[in-house]
């Protein structure tokens, strides 16, 4: 009797600490499937700040259209290169750092071209006193703020997820669940800032 009941004890612990490692093993993934979200999520905000900047572009381009005869060129380079950051997607989950800079040099170039726009209409007097236009540059002006706080949270939840499944015990299980690091958002120098018209006034 004795001994059926130390088998009984051995086989029931033996199915508790079972019990116990899957949960422990449960909370390391559950762990990394939050910190991975909360990461996707920040991405998804860095992305919808760049489409409301595209979507006031968009604004400020139809109201020069309306309000002067404008600089060709600059005008087509400001909507080119709109389309051209409007079209670099990224799956942050299994991007490259070539793919992160892809879409940073994209929206580089679109900033660059919106300073040589933000030089040029002020040779445009009638345009510079429309209050629309005014209110929106304003408004691109802080989205252009957006942008950047959306990017240093992006990169704070890459950097959270990043050593989360770099730390122990979590690399055990990272590999074997499929959870890879995560590349951060890393613009080129000075390329997200600001337009500075100071320093473009050469180009006219």
């Amino acid at each position: 009797m004795n001994k059926k009941f130390i088998g009984l004890g051995c086989l029931g612990a033996f199915v508790v600490g079972i019990i116990v490692i899957g949960m422990w093993i449960a909370g390391q993934y559950n762990g990394m499937v939050k910190t991975q979200e909360e990461a996707t999520t920040a991405w998804a905000n860095v992305q919808s700040t760049y489409q409301r900047r595209a979507d006031l572009i968009g604004n400020l381009v139809d109201e020069v259209i309306s309000a002067v005869n404008y600089n060709k060129t600059t005008l087509e380079n400001v909507i080119n290169a709109r389309a051209r950051a409007s079209q670099v997607t990224i799956d942050p989950t299994n991007a490259t750092p070539e793919q992160m800079a892809e879409f940073a040099k994209a929206q580089g170039e679109l900033n660059s071209a919106l300073g040589r726009f933000m030089v040029i209409k002020e040779e445009y007097p009638d345009l510079n006193a429309n209050p629309t236009f005014q209110n929106l540059e304003v408004q691109l002006e802080g989205s252009n703020n957006r942008c950047n706080e959306a990017r240093m949270k992006y990169n704070t939840a890459v950097q959270t997820y990043n050593t989360k499944i770099r730390s122990f015990p979590a690399t055990i299980f990272a590999g074997m669940f499929g959870f890879d690091k995560m590349s951060k958002f890393e613009a080129e120098a000075g390329a997200m800032k600001n337009p500075d018209t100071k320093d473009l006034r050469d180009i006219r």
